[in-house]
């Protein structure tokens, strides 16, 4: 086979996953159009000749893009991620190469939305204890869970308007709930048409009966909730992250939950797998989740057809609709 022009460095579980056979035609269609042909491989180095690739698609694990690699690529025009986060692969070689990055996190953005939503609804309503004590215990129900609440009125911390966030937002929004958004990138105007009032975290922290995490993974954000933050928590709050562990201190989080005085629902950890031995998989007062909360099969299929989408729109020379800039990555999570 001569060099292809359009690459998938995705496997083959993941492919069927994302992409249905009309969208793995597109992209054999856009690699045609690109004068040449599609391959699809586990990794980029299980294809000998990459000189000819126009177009890369990439999934988990890719290698970084550095100079190293993109010698191979000559005439790489355009990477395009099937998940959200291109930090881990993404080098100031490809933008000074003028090659293009894309990506599909907008649809990630409802499922795990969705996901926050269900963590909310689970910890104001303490289904997390009492499922934990039917399971362990003879007893039925033991007051000691402390109170149940409704997300009507319920006053609910957004930390972070991303793009999840915003979904996020507009679904307890729609619920009732009084939300509290924290984010310095936006207006009180710009919060109260979203639907919420623009807070300062330390405010939002002790208002808040959930905080929910959807900020971006930059240096400011690092630890953003620590010992002194989950302090300031209400009695009986919780604290839901479906966004990323970098924003926690885990050791903190881990000390206050021993003292059963907030909960938490968690779907990402410091160390993935969460290793077999954390003393967070045997407290009472908390979900977990494997780091699956984009993992719907609808969401996937969305996932899937934005790339199609993005790599056909490239070779038909359109401008791509979820270009990531230099500048725009600098603030991504």
């Amino acid at each position: 086979m001569t060099s292809p022009t359009v690459v998938a460095a995705v496997g083959a579980d993941l492919m069927a996953e994302f992409f249905t056979p009309a969208d793995v035609e597109r992209l054999r269609a856009a690699a045609r159009a690109l004068g040449g042909d599609f391959a699809r491989a586990d990794a980029l180095a299980d294809i000998e000749d990459l000189r000819g690739a126009r177009v890369v698609v990439t999934s988990w694990g890719a290698p970084p893009f550095d100079a190293g690699l993109l010698d191979g690529m000559p005439r790489l025009r355009l990477v395009a991620h099937t998940g959200a986060s291109v930090k881990a692969f993404v080098t100031d070689e490809l933008f000074d190469r003028g090659i293009g990055v894309t990506q599909a996190g907008l649809a990630m953005a409802r499922p795990v939305a969705e996901v926050s939503l269900t963590f909310t609804l689970a910890l104001l309503h303490r289904v997390v204890e009492m499922d934990h004590a039917l399971h362990t215990t003879g007893g039925w129900y033991d007051p000691a869970v402390g109170p149940q609440h409704q997300i009507l009125g319920a006053p609910i911390a957004v930390i972070g308007a991303s793009r999840t966030g915003r979904a996020y937002l507009q679904l307890v929004h729609a619920l009732g709930a009084r939300v509290l958004l924290v984010d310095p990138t936006v207006t009180s105007a710009e919060a109260a048409r979203l639907g919420a009032e623009k807070a300062d975290l330390d405010d939002a922290l002790r208002r808040a009966r959930i905080v929910a995490l959807h900020a971006p993974t930059v240096p400011e954000t690092h630890h953003l909730i620590g010992a002194r933050e989950l302090a300031l928590m209400p009695d009986g709050a919780g604290l839901v992250n479906t966004a990323r562990s970098w924003l926690v201190d885990g050791a903190a989080l881990e000390a206050e939950l021993r003292g059963r005085r907030i909960s938490a629902a968690l779907d990402v950890f410091d160390s993935e797998p969460l290793e077999a031995g954390s003393a967070l998989r045997a407290l009472p007062n908390v979900l977990l989740t494997p780091h699956r909360a984009a993992g719907t099969v609808e969401g996937r299929l969305d996932q899937g057809r934005i790339v199609a989408d993005e790599v056909e729109a490239f070779a038909a020379g359109r401008p791509l609709r979820h270009r990531i800039t230099r500048d725009r990555l600098a603030v991504m999570g």
